[in-house]
């Protein structure tokens, strides 16, 4: 049976304004992608969540983004290379402790955002990243889109997990469209359904003009603040099921 990762950000809550959607989330997800403080999260999200992963068996995974939590990390930000990679360091050692503390490891660092975006158009904030990885863990898995961000972990012997983007929405260079920009999300259940059957099939995704790009798909990311998001993630893994794809780690 052909298998895929479906991973989910998660513990993007923050003081008293939280999400509710994570506990049912990680009953259905193979991997989790948990906030780390800087974009969102704190301390006490980051126990919990951390606690229940480990409860539900999902793969644990850092989210690293700008130190900006009022922009929720998707504003660009100028920062010096050592500012980056010590950012980013930062943020994988304080989840790590969540982890040791129930018996479990990191497994991959996805990075969050505008972090993400600018990483994997810019060699300097690819570098930096990379380097904060292979300082924290020589097993620690880079999960990227393929750009510059895949390519400066490659280059490095840094294992890389490809990531498709299941509700957003691509442009003809590859890159997603932004936010700020109509029919960046996609909302419409079958329509990302039957995107991300084509994905995982013929390793290819339609843009926003109506082309053909191809995608390298190793887990499919589902973003946890978006709406309707513990049904839509059910329903993709029993689509996706239907069709002979079990959802699992690619850990496992």
């Amino acid at each position: 049976m052909t298998t895929i990762d479906l991973c989910a950000d998660v513990g993007e809550s923050f003081g008293n304004y939280g999400l509710v959607t994570d506990t049912a989330l990680l009953d259905i997800v193979s991997s989790v992608n948990i906030a780390c403080g800087f974009h969102a999260g704190d301390p006490r999200s980051m126990m919990a969540t951390t606690k229940l992963a480990v409860e539900k068996g999902c793969a644990i995974g850092a989210h690293p983004g700008f130190p900006d939590l009022v922009g929720f990390g998707r504003r660009n930000m100028e920062l010096s290379k050592e500012e980056i990679t010590t950012d980013v360091l930062y943020q994988l050692g304080a989840l790590q402790a969540f982890a040791t503390g129930h018996g479990a490891n990191i497994q991959h660092v996805l990075p969050h955002g505008q972090l993400a975006n600018m990483a994997n158009v810019r060699g300097d904030y690819a570098a930096a990243i990379v380097d904060a990885c292979a300082l924290f863990s020589e097993e620690v898995v880079v999960v990227a889109p393929p750009g510059q961000l895949a390519d400066e972990a490659q280059k490095r012997n840094v294992r890389v997990a490809h990531v498709a983007f299941i509700d957003r929405n691509y442009q003809d260079n590859g890159q997603l469209v932004p936010r700020n920009q109509q029919h960046a999300v996609i909302v419409d259940e079958q329509t990302i359904i039957d995107r991300c059957k084509k994905m995982i099939i013929e390793q290819t995704v339609t843009t926003v003009s109506g082309k053909e790009w191809p995608v390298k798909c190793d887990t499919l990311l589902l973003h946890g603040d978006t709406s309707g998001a513990v049904r839509l993630a059910y329903a993709l893994r029993e689509a996706l099921l239907k069709e002979g794809i079990a959802v699992q780690s690619y850990q496992s």
